[in-house]
């Protein structure tokens, strides 16, 4: 099973440039072309948050419209720029999401078990789970042992560059921890929301997070680093897996680059 994970495109409405200059149109545009001509092209593709840049109703017609040339079924999660109530309503077909509350849910259908969880907390930047989420993602642990993928926006884990650690997830990260401890069958657990490829021993398993498809943080480790961002090239992870080894991920970067040549 091949996955490919996109993540944070900042969609704006159809024509408007993030920040006034970032065309994050056209970089999913590429980064959906990309994914399409893989070969072998991906299974499926999870879309883990930050959909869009404001959450409004012509933003998500917008995703919709770019993310409808994938050629993979996808799946959704919002990030903190989402909107619960307008993302849903822009992607009523997409059966998987409920009707009324968090944008959780499993897919069983897949030779991984998928579980996706909500750390929007709507209008502030840092992630969350409540009790509630909490709760039901315990309930769904304990109904299956089969090999299962969490993905979710928000790291649960420091990544060393300041102001990312303190938007993480800020509530509900130590129950959460001790869940994918309990459970050995969680496999490896994706995030977005830091714009950066990363990944890290946590909770007993491994943990990663995805590139921006369009603009990523800068790689600053200094204390009281500021947050700024650079246009290092953009990219979405690929996740394969394989039953002998487990989830292998790699980092396919959107672009044209030389190449390929031989070594020799």
């Amino acid at each position: 099973m091949l996955i490919a994970q996109i993540s944070d495109p900042h969609v704006k409405r159809e024509g408007e440039l993030l920040y006034g200059r970032i065309d994050t149109q056209g970089f999913l545009e590429r980064a959906v072309a990309h994914v399409n001509g893989l070969d072998p092209r991906p299974d499926i593709a999870l879309v883990t948050g930050d959909l869009v840049d404001k959450g409004a109703p012509a933003e998500y017609a917008n995703l919709k419209r770019l993310l409808s040339k994938l050629e993979s079924p996808f799946y959704l999660i919002p990030g903190n720029h989402d909107a619960r109530d307008a993302l849903r309503g822009a992607f009523p077909e997409h059966a998987y999401l409920p009707k009324d509350g968090f944008l959780q849910y499993v897919v069983e259908d897949r030779p991984l078990r998928l579980i996706a969880l909500d750390t929007l907390v709507e209008g502030k930047g840092h992630g969350a789970l409540c009790g509630e989420r909490l709760d039901w993602l315990e309930t769904c642990l304990a109904e299956s042992d089969r090999t299962t993928l969490l993905f979710m926006h928000h790291p649960p884990f420091d990544v060393g560059i300041a102001p990312l650690d303190a938007a993480r997830l800020l509530e509900g990260g130590e129950r959460l921890e001790a869940l994918v401890r309990a459970h050995g069958n969680i496999e490896r657990v994706l995030c977005g929301h830091v714009h950066r490829p990363i990944q890290v021993r946590w909770a007993g398993t491994m943990a990663s997070i995805a590139p921006s498809t369009a603009h990523q943080a800068t790689l600053d480790l200094r204390e009281g680093a500021k947050l700024t961002m650079t246009m290092d090239p953009p990219g979405v992870a690929l996740h394969l897996w394989r039953p002998t080894t487990g989830l292998i991920t790699h980092v396919s970067y959107v672009g044209s680059y030389e190449g390929p040549r031989p070594f020799s």
